[in-house]
């Protein structure tokens, strides 16, 4: 059994780790953007100061970006707090998880630790591989992409300019010539406009408007250079300079990128390239699930389509994006699958915000197919009427024996310090994407408080094993399976 202070730390842990999956300190429908900075601000704090440890090896439980960095960004600045016998694996972590960020991510932590005045040693050293040990054609595509927040973080963490970087920096398109082919091309771009087509787009972009070249001309030439979420980004653009849009590989989009991609489209383009977007969707989907080897069997999900899943200007179809990724991602998962929304909708690639959060209808129609898996998918604002869902999750065991109940929500609640629960008696989880609710499942266990915080710690020992290349261990679950579904209740 375990003791009250065991009971309170695992409680602090699960709604900290729900917290990083959901939050990303922006605006939400509910909620304004500085309420959710303070909360999950305080939050971070809270845990560091308390479970320092546990803290750190949340950065390998998948959380978002957002978190990742606060994570990142608080270790450095706190390092004297470190114990000696934590300290080697806390810097493989914080080291792994800075590499592991997108680009302009990381940077924005290097310049935040500059704007605390972080510059400890371990924080140089850190800095210097981050910036310098990388491949050499990532570093320079880094210089000159970020040029400035890279500059700033090599000369705050005391990092000597190597090779030809030191004349990027110092003397820039002033150079007389470089030999590193990206660097000579930034140096010509500022004199010759057909040396713009050999840089990044974002860097390329400022140029071709220096140099007065026609938007249409610089979109046509610039789209052998452009990665997928810029081509995803320019859709409309290059359709109204160019008549047509950019070609999109979407073999390499995830689904809950592909699927906000979907609901960013007007309805009348949706109903033309229904099936289209349709197998694109359930082809990412498919390569995900391929991916896990998760299977399930008679699954129901409760799908929320509220206007309030409109999300925010930030984060805009944001909740929507999940709802509709996760309802792709179980269909192909499950033996069997039914999806009830809260407005009844034909096609799911039609799906739009409409409408109260009416979840009471959807829920009991899901238990009359008897699942054994019921996957809620809402915000947790439920009002229509207030309150009466939550009631008939409760009801669930009784109604539909043997069916597990999750509710899975892809907003923070910024007063509550966790994803606002339709329930007390139903485990809530927050959702990054929606193709982790495999391993929010299996994550559900220690939801329910079915498992102990020794068996918390030991999926953290195997989930950070995991993320610093190891070998998993015995203590790394299972895939999410039905019978996973059953340990859960």
């Amino acid at each position: 059994m375990e003791t009250r202070s065991q009971r309170v730390r695992r409680e602090d842990l699960l709604m900290f780790v729900n917290a990083c999956f959901a939050c990303t300190g922006q605006r939400e429908f509910y909620s304004d953007g500085t309420g959710q900075a303070v909360s999950i601000g305080f939050l971070h704090q809270y845990v560091l100061g308390n479970y320092r440890r546990l803290y750190a090896r949340v950065l390998a439980c998948g959380v978002n970006h957002f978190n990742q960095g606060l994570i990142v960004t608080n270790l450095l600045a706190s390092g004297r707090d470190v114990r000696p016998e934590d300290r080697a694996e806390e810097n493989a972590l914080v080291t792994r998880a800075l590499a592991s960020l997108p680009a302009n991510r990381a940077m924005r932590v290097l310049l935040e630790l500059r704007r605390r005045r972080v510059s400890n040693r371990r924080t140089r050293a850190i800095v210097r591989k981050y910036l310098m040990d990388a491949p050499p054609e990532v570093r320079d595509f880094r210089a000159v992409k970020y040029r400035r927040a890279f500059r700033a973080a090599a000369i705050h963490a005391h990092v000597p300019f190597e090779g030809e970087l030191a004349g990027l920096f110092l003397r820039g398109f002033c150079e007389r010539k470089f030999s590193t082919p990206l660097f000579e091309a930034f140096r010509r771009a500022h004199y010759a406009e057909s040396a713009i087509y050999e840089l990044p787009y974002s860097i390329a972009e400022g140029l071709a408007a220096k140099h007065g070249v026609r938007r249409e001309v610089f979109l046509e030439r610039i789209a052998p250079r452009l990665t997928r979420n810029e081509r995803l980004r320019l859709q409309d653009a290059s359709l109204e300079a160019l008549g047509e849009s950019f070609d999109v590989d979407w073999e390499r989009l995830p689904p809950t990128r592909l699927a906000s991609y979907v609901l960013s489209r007007p309805l009348d383009e949706r109903r033309r390239r229904a099936d289209e977007l349709r197998d694109a969707l359930d082809r990412a989907v498919a390569r995900s699930v391929r991916r896990t080897g998760v299977r399930f069997g008679r699954v129901a999900c409760v799908l929320d389509r509220s206007f309030s899943s409109a999300g925010s200007r930030e984060k805009r179809n944001r909740p929507l994006a999940v709802a509709l990724a996760v309802s792709r991602w179980m269909r192909a998962a499950a033996a069997e699958y039914t999806a009830f929304w809260t407005e009844p909708v034909d096609d799911e690639i039609l799906v739009t915000p409409y409408g109260a959060t009416n979840l009471v209808r959807p829920i009991i129609d899901a238990l009359r197919t008897e699942p054994e898996l019921l996957v809620v998918v809402s915000d947790g604002y439920d009002n229509d009427p207030p309150t009466v869902a939550g009631q008939a999750l409760e009801l669930a065991p009784r109604l539909c024996p043997g069916c597990f109940v999750l509710h899975v929500n892809p907003v923070y609640d910024a007063d509550g310090f966790a994803p606002r629960s339709l329930s007390p008696d139903v485990p809530t989880l927050g959702i990054r994407d929606g193709e982790d609710i495999a391993t929010l499942v299996a994550f559900a266990r220690f939801a329910r408080g079915a498992a102990s915080l020794a068996e918390l710690e030991a999926h953290l020992d195997a989930r950070v094993r995991a993320f610093l290349g190891g070998p998993a261990g015995p203590e790394e679950p299972a895939p999410a399976k039905t019978a996973d579904v059953g340990e859960a209740r």
